[in-house]
């Protein structure tokens, strides 16, 4: 398994949907999940610690396995089908560990919220992941989908991850 982080919530230009970019903690590669319009509020309100006055979704996921001292041990994006991405959510609870099925985007949330690391399956991050070099490797393959398909989109892209800020995004997620 490849531990990963989340680099960023940002909106994909090309089709105005929210993405989560995750990197390998180097930063050597990533990957764009799309996501819906909440759970990326969500993982952008986790990613700088926002605290609300009422909780929300993954806020109550975490506040009852706290309750049933459950612990999230850790998130696995497990596989990729069809252009959609699968997870487990690993717990520890009093009975022994168990798996949950998941959304990556409700497992990004709520792993942010326990502290809990992400990893990402060898399987997925085999055809998943970009590196940040070797782009043309990835289009030539269709690894990704999400690669832009031109240089002019590479280098645009480029710009726009290194200038983005979340403040730029909290006007379309709220």
């Amino acid at each position: 398994m490849l531990r990963m982080k989340v680099k960023l919530v940002g909106i994909d230009q090309r089709t105005m949907q929210p993405v989560v970019v995750m990197t390998d903690m180097e930063e050597k590669s990533y990957v764009p999940i799309v996501v819906g319009p909440p759970e990326a509020n969500a993982i952008n309100i986790a990613m700088e610690g926002i605290q609300l006055p009422r909780p929300i979704t993954h806020d109550l996921m975490k506040a009852i396995l706290d309750e049933l001292n459950a612990r999230v041990e850790r998130v696995v994006i497990s596989d990729l089908k069809d252009e959609t991405y699968y997870a487990q959510i690993h717990l520890r609870t009093a009975g022994g560990e168990r798996d949950i099925d998941a959304r990556p985007s409700d497992a990004i949330a709520l792993a942010l919220r326990a502290k809990a690391p992400i990893f990402m399956s060898e399987e997925v991050a085999a055809r998943a992941l970009v590196p940040t070099e070797g782009w043309e490797r990835a289009r030539a393959t269709g690894a990704n989908r999400a690669v832009p398909q031109s240089d002019p989109e590479l280098e645009e892209f480029r710009r726009f991850l290194e200038s983005v800020t979340p403040e730029d995004f909290r006007k379309h997620l709220r």
